[in-house]
């Protein structure tokens, strides 16, 4: 008979959103497995028992994020316009940090690095080849270099206003500051492929 768990994923899960909310106010070194474990309303051996050691529970946090945000990215799908996937992926960016603010200020702000050993350059990472692999279908035939440009050039603009967004200096509420995304976006972005 097998052993029961004693820790089910409801408890990593609260575990992995007390950490993410300690890195990304005060940074990885205020993360400590007691303060963590008291936060959650569980204990120390509870977290060793899920995650072995502080410093895993610290990459975990980071493989959280990333998985959490290629879950946006992949229900945007694959439609007939890559113009319009493109905007839909730069919404699904924007929906995940807004969602997420912690981990994505873990992931973007902090750079904890992930516990998969994966690549350090964002560009190397399954979550930017999703857009890479847009832009190549817009932009079809274009060179390499002309494609990751264009791809960085994106990511730039998205992550510039969501960061903005969630710093608190975009002015409106939540649909006017949507509508200055998407107008922005609309703007700048066909430019940047146009190159």
């Amino acid at each position: 008979m097998a052993r029961p768990r004693l820790h089910d994923d409801a408890l990593r899960t609260r575990l992995l959103e007390v950490a993410s909310r300690m890195i990304s106010s005060d940074g990885e070194s205020a993360v400590t497995v007691r303060k963590v474990a008291a936060e959650a309303g569980t204990s120390a051996s509870a977290v060793y028992a899920l995650f072995g050691s502080r410093e895993a529970l610290v990459a975990a946090v980071s493989d959280e994020g990333f998985r959490r945000f290629a879950e946006h990215l992949a229900a945007v799908g694959q439609g007939h316009d890559p113009a319009a996937d493109l905007r839909a992926l730069g919404g699904a960016y924007r929906k995940f940090a807004l969602a997420d603010p912690h981990f994505y200020r873990v992931m973007f702000y902090r750079a904890v690095a992930p516990a998969d050993g994966g690549p350090a350059e964002a560009v190397d990472r399954p979550t930017f080849q999703v857009l890479h692999d847009a832009v190549a279908r817009a932009l079809a035939g274009a060179p390499p270099e002309r494609v990751l440009s264009a791809a960085v050039g994106l990511w730039g603009l998205v992550h510039g206003l969501v960061s903005l967004e969630l710093a608190g200096l975009l002015p409106g509420d939540e649909s006017a500051r949507e509508a200055a995304f998407d107008r922005a976006a609309g703007t700048v972005g066909p430019a940047l492929l146009a190159g």
